[in-house]
């Protein structure tokens, strides 16, 4: 019998089911893609129906493309975005779903006070406004009659374990980067919920467990949906963030990470979560080991919206839309006439306000130059959260880099030259899915934690060191791009006020 293992990895829109062997070799990936829908100006939604037929169709896609015995299965992990709030009633039916990169509960999180300090050093997180016990606030007091039939509100991977399984669960990874875990006690709070404003409606997280716990069993009904077997072992997963982590090779203390996909996230393994208030949030990866995280919606969502809305014209070849944007910016010759790009199109961790922006546009620029503009911008906009991180006191010389811009040509070179600092990528192209499923191997007892699963099945792709050159140029552009946020903050609160 082989031992196979099945990794889920949820995003805001997609959901893709991925098969490895036990030494981290990809057997299969199926992938399903969906799309957001705002109700409201920074409203942002999805369909947990949705999430819950993709999850069938994509392990269903990817047992068959692996032609393998659904059998050998050994166990299914599941990694999704963080925050957000995905609202379920008491048979189960989904009456909401909230996406992370929603804005709704700017107000309130503003209007906390001095009960933010207060949180943050409970919950090791700042509030900001698409933090799940905000959303549940802001739920409370403008959809009333959802709250009143709600029986759960979960996170994003946890409406598929419970769709997998039957069984209403959490873990601590992705409950501490909500801001619902208390330290160091690493539980539930009523007197940290009261000061959200949301603790009448604590009985509605769920229970809380280890990421490589074991929650349950396939349920019949999903194994037939899916082709795995009935009673398959699920266990209770993690956030997108840490599982890309594990996924890419970072699990032990000093090590760190960078997820360069929809939303920026640069974080580090600690011992101690008792960290500097500049930090923006805390996860927890094991029971005696943290993440020091710095996060916003400001990485390679940009070029997303750039593909959505101007992508028609990029001649694509025999690749994708977004290895063709790869391609042009590998075209253009590093200079200081080049257009500066903010990416803050969802806001920034320093002002939900903030709104993206090309700046020092010519008539010889052309779409090559604002991609190369939009490349970089991105990149400036992880500097800003790896210095808070070294401000605080972080000590790592050098990052993993995973998340779609890992699989660019020429992104993680330009990760090495703005930061300073050498990078490395992860063979395995999927590393938030591999993350789960070393989860689920350490949960079906292959491996006997997170560290010896992560040196079995995880191999480095490349490495890539500064260019000098290349770094003094991008330091000129970025305190460029750093004087032009400061000049554009009262025209973003102008616009903001517009929109109110």
């Amino acid at each position: 019998m082989s031992d196979y293992l099945l990794g889920i990895d949820a995003g805001n829109t997609m959901v893709k089911a991925v098969l490895f062997d036990s030494a981290g070799n990809e057997l299969a990936v199926e992938e399903r893609s969906g799309s957001t829908s705002y109700p409201e100006p920074g409203q942002a939604e999805r369909s947990i129906d949705e999430i819950r037929r993709f999850t069938v169709e994509a392990i269903r896609g990817c047992i068959a493309k692996s032609g393998i015995d659904p059998a050998d299965v050994r166990a299914v992990g599941a990694a999704g975005h963080g925050n957000g709030a995905y609202v379920l009633d008491r048979d189960g039916t989904g009456l909401l779903g909230i996406q992370s990169i929603d804005r709704r509960a700017e107000a309130i999180a503003g209007g906390l006070g001095e009960k933010t300090g207060q949180i943050h050093r409970w919950s090791r997180q700042q509030p900001w406004a698409g933090q799940t016990p905000l959303l549940m606030r802001w739920l409370g007091e403008h959809r009333p009659e959802i709250m009143a039939r709600a029986h759960a509100v979960l996170l994003c991977k946890d409406v598929i374990v419970h769709f997998l399984t039957g069984t209403l669960s959490g873990d601590y990874s992705d409950a501490a980067v909500a801001g619902l875990v208390r330290f160091p006690e690493r539980r539930y709070d009523g007197e940290m919920l009261e000061a959200y404003g949301v603790a009448h409606f604590g009985a509605l997280l769920p229970p809380l467990r280890e990421s490589c716990e074991i929650v349950g069993g396939i349920r019949p009904e999903v194994a037939q949906a899916t082709g795995l077997r009935a009673g398959t072992p699920v266990v209770a997963g993690m956030i997108d963030i840490v599982a890309s982590a594990v996924g890419s090779g970072v699990s032990a203390t000093g090590q760190a990470s960078i997820v360069a996909g929809t939303w920026s996230i640069n974080q580090e393994v600690v011992d101690d979560p008792e960290l500097d208030e500049l930090v923006f949030m805390t996860s927890i990866i094991e029971k005696d080991r943290y993440m020091a995280v710095e996060a916003s919606a400001t990485s390679a969502a940009n070029l997303e919206w750039f593909i959505r809305e101007f992508g028609s014209g990029i001649e694509v070849g025999t690749g994708t839309v977004a290895s063709a944007c790869s391609d042009l910016v590998a075209r253009v010759s590093p200079s200081m006439d080049l257009p500066l790009f903010h990416p803050f199109i969802y806001g920034s961790s320093g002002n939900a306000r903030a709104r993206g922006g090309f700046y020092g546009i010519a008539g010889w620029h052309d779409k090559a130059h604002l991609l190369y503009g939009l490349f970089e911008g991105v990149v400036f906009g992880h500097r800003q959260h790896v210095e808070k991180l070294k401000r605080a006191g972080a000590t790592f010389e050098n990052v993993v880099l995973s998340g779609g811009a890992a699989r660019s040509k020429v992104w993680p070179q330009m990760f090495a030259d703005i930061l300073g600092i050498p990078i490395r990528t992860s063979l395995c192209s999927q590393t938030g899915a591999l993350g789960a499923a070393i989860a689920a191997g350490v949960g079906a007892g292959l491996f006997p934690d997170l560290g010896h699963g992560v040196a079995r099945m995880v191999k480095t792709a490349q490495s890539f060191t500064p260019s000098p050159r290349h770094k003094a140029l991008h330091d000129r552009r970025y305190r460029l791009f750093l004087t032009l946020a400061e000049l554009m903050e009262p025209v973003w609160d102008e616009l903001h006020a517009a929109d109110a």
